[in-house]
């Protein structure tokens, strides 16, 4: 399919081939459409007959991969125009604006006698340059004001020459004009939009790009590139990660610079999510321009990095989020033509509002996790959002580091061990690893009449923040809430036997606590860990009332437990257990109350194996809700009927209700061993 027409309004001399070109003009998607895009064949008027890696393929293969996948039809076209000469000064000088315009007018001979010259400076230059270098800005300004302007939301400028490394008064590194530079400048002139972020995944640090706004709080500008120590294009210390902007800018430039090749997905992926993400949410942009150069993908041979099409895919879905999801994708560099493609498509999937294919499990790299850390420590002088301890590696410390759940689990421990002498209960293997020190019992598990199985998940971290803004956390007034504390006071003064439960897997086992029986034909975690307490240590104890006390997700696995059991026991093994072995409807006998604390979640199902088993249920449950429960309202099939006594109680979270509730849950259990004795 041919390219979209070109318009250029600054002469009569380029009538004639707007005129001849416009049949060349492609099917039109409807005006209506979100996405755009712009592109133009007559950006690769600039080539070097020598031989280039900046070569005109770069942008014929996008577009045509574009154009097979069908993704034009989905893309509104933007027509095209060269940036103006006032347009221009709001970034470059007017030197630099001369020098451009007067490549178009070079002889041969010229521009073969300079070659030495823009040699140096990482440039080629030839008749066709200075259409090109215009058209290529001016498209990313039009891509840029038509989504500040509401007209559409994303725009992929699929432009060269590239422009990042254009500095206000020198062209270089393949570029002349600073094409997002320009256009960002552009924008907070002739829109309403001021904020503006200009992330730059480019491999080479976009100098130009942070020059022009090193002074300027108004433009946030990131880059992640290779930096080895200053070794690397466009060299120096510029694009340090001290180098952070000046007077009003200090802040608003941030570099993250690798120090070698090789860097990866799981590496720039960190770094979004410890760094990007955070500083760019705290700025709050209006616009998002990506400087996508595509030189960092695996197989460009200037970059050596290894960046997937799916990583790049990734980077661009986070970053839609921002702005209200107004973001302007310029292409940058990229030398591989097979990988820029590759990875040019994957991120138009993005924009056109596909899912980014997943990635695999991934791990930073060393080198990409210390390097995140140091940006840390050097933008946390600027940003509240950077948690510089959340980014310090912990790969040479891993083997002797604690997560905090792990520490204040031990902690609950030796408080039971401590307060009422409970040990722990030994378990399976396969239940060890998630539950280990999670079960704890008092002495008498088997000798007292009385036992009360508490079965909860973790405590809840009450985390006190300095800044509901920036969310840091003040770790000085943030705590534990232990409600079961007053509830076991209570339990050993009354001289039951207790069997403390904590549901909560540790953090690297599997869960599936989310899932339910029937439809994985497997119990989760919780549940059969309260299968197995309840086969080797509570149906073989001497307790003849036994008490179930659900708090919050726990009561799930109770509930599951008993319908497992009963089931089990009546449907299958009935006629041998009556004859030889007198357990048979063990937990109806035995268990003398069923006491749940719920939260505004789901009521646990009911058991619905039989009528005597629902009756028997109706007559021990004893559960409490929040008054504003759903089970309450108008809308209600009047399941609760089928729990017996329900006690709403003013509270709306789990820990409270308990709280509040106490005195109730303690009437109830004593009413119930009175009538049961």
């Amino acid at each position: 399919m041919a390219e979209p027409m070109d318009v250029d309004n600054e002469g009569p001399s380029t009538s004639k081939r707007t005129l001849t070109r416009s049949i060349s003009v492609p099917f039109q998607p409807p005006k209506d459409l979100t996405v755009g895009y712009i592109y133009s064949t007559e950006m690769t008027s600039h080539f070097d007959p020598r031989g280039h890696q900046e070569a005109p393929e770069r942008i014929t293969r996008i577009w045509q991969a574009i154009v097979n996948e069908k993704y034009n039809t989905k893309m509104q076209w933007l027509p095209i125009r060269p940036v103006t000469k006032a347009e221009a000064l709001l970034v470059h000088s007017q030197n630099t604006w001369d020098l451009i315009e007067a490549f178009q007018y070079m002889s041969e001979q010229q521009v073969v006698d300079s070659e030495a010259y823009y040699d140096q400076l990482s440039l080629y230059v030839m008749a066709g340059t200075t259409r090109a270098a215009r058209l290529s800005c001016g498209g990313v300004i039009e891509a840029c004001v038509a989504v500040a302007r509401g007209r559409l939301k994303k725009v992929f400028a699929i432009c060269r020459p590239p422009g990042h490394h254009a500095e206000p008064d020198q062209s270089m590194g393949f570029c002349f004009f600073n094409n997002v530079a320009v256009a960002a400048r552009v924008v907070q002139k002739l829109t309403p939009i001021k904020r503006i972020l200009i992330l730059d995944w480019d491999v080479h640090h976009g100098n130009g790009t942070q020059r022009a706004f090193n002074d300027d709080p108004s433009v946030l500008y990131i880059s992640i590139h290779r930096y080895d120590g200053g070794t690397f294009y466009p060299c120096g210390e510029f694009g340090s990660m001290a180098s952070c902007g000046e007077g009003a800018g200090l802040g608003f430039s941030v570099n993250i610079p690798w120090p070698e090749k090789g860097m990866g997905d799981a590496d720039y992926i960190h770094a979004f999510q410890r760094i990007v993400m955070p500083i760019a949410m705290e700025f709050a942009p209006e616009l998002v321009i990506i400087s996508a150069g595509f030189d960092a993908a695996d197989g460009d041979e200037l970059g050596e990095c290894k960046v997937s099409p799916t990583g790049y895919a990734h980077m661009t879905h986070m970053l839609s989020g921002l702005a209200g999801g107004h973001l302007v994708v310029a292409l940058e560099g990229g030398y591989n033509v097979d990988a820029t493609t590759n990875s040019a498509l994957a991120v138009t999937k993005v924009i056109l509002g596909e899912a980014p294919d997943p990635l695999p499990p991934m791990r930073a790299s060393e080198t990409a996790t210390e390097t995140i850390y140091l940006v840390a420590k050097e933008q946390s002088k600027h940003w509240k959002c950077i948690d510089t301890k959340g980014c310090e590696p912990r790969e040479e410390v891993e083997s002797i580091s604690f997560s905090i759940p792990e520490i204040l689990k031990a902690h609950r421990e030796h408080y039971l061990y401590t307060n009422f002498q409970m040990m722990q209960v030994p378990l399976l293997s396969v239940l060890e690893n998630p539950f280990t020190g999670q079960v704890m019992c008092t002495r008498d598990l088997f000798e007292n009449k009385t036992l009360i199985v508490l079965a909860h998940e973790f405590g809840n971290l009450r985390l006190e923040l300095e800044s509901s803004a920036t969310c840091d956390l003040n770790l000085e007034r943030s705590y534990l809430i232990d409600f079961t504390k007053e509830l076991m006071r209570w339990i050993n003064s009354e001289g039951h036997a207790l069997l403390d439960v904590n549901l909560f897997p540790k953090p690297f086992a599997a869960q599936n606590t989310k899932r339910s029986h029937k439809k994985t034909g497997r119990y989760d975690e919780g549940t059969a860990l309260l299968i197995y307490l309840w086969d080797n240590f509570i149906h073989l104890s001497g307790a003849q009332n036994i008490i179930f006390i659900g708090h919050g997700p726990a009561c799930q696995p109770v509930m599951e437990l008993i319908d497992a059991r009963c089931s089990f026991f009546s449907a299958i093994f009935t006629w041998l257990l009556l004859t030889r072995f007198p357990v048979v409807n063990s937990i109806t006998k035995r268990v003398k109350a069923v006491i749940q604390v719920v939260g505004n979640g789901k009521v646990p199902v009911t058991p619905k194996k039989s009528d005597e088993l629902r009756s028997w249920y109706g007559k021990c449950s004893y559960v409490l809700l929040p008054s504003n429960h759903y089970i309450f309202g108008p809308e209600s099939n009047h399941s609760w009927k089928k729990h017996g006594m329900l006690c709403p109680v003013e509270e709306s979270q789990p820990v409270k209700i308990i709280m509040r509730g106490l005195p109730g849950i303690q009437d109830f259990i004593k009413a119930q061993l009175a009538k049961r004795s």
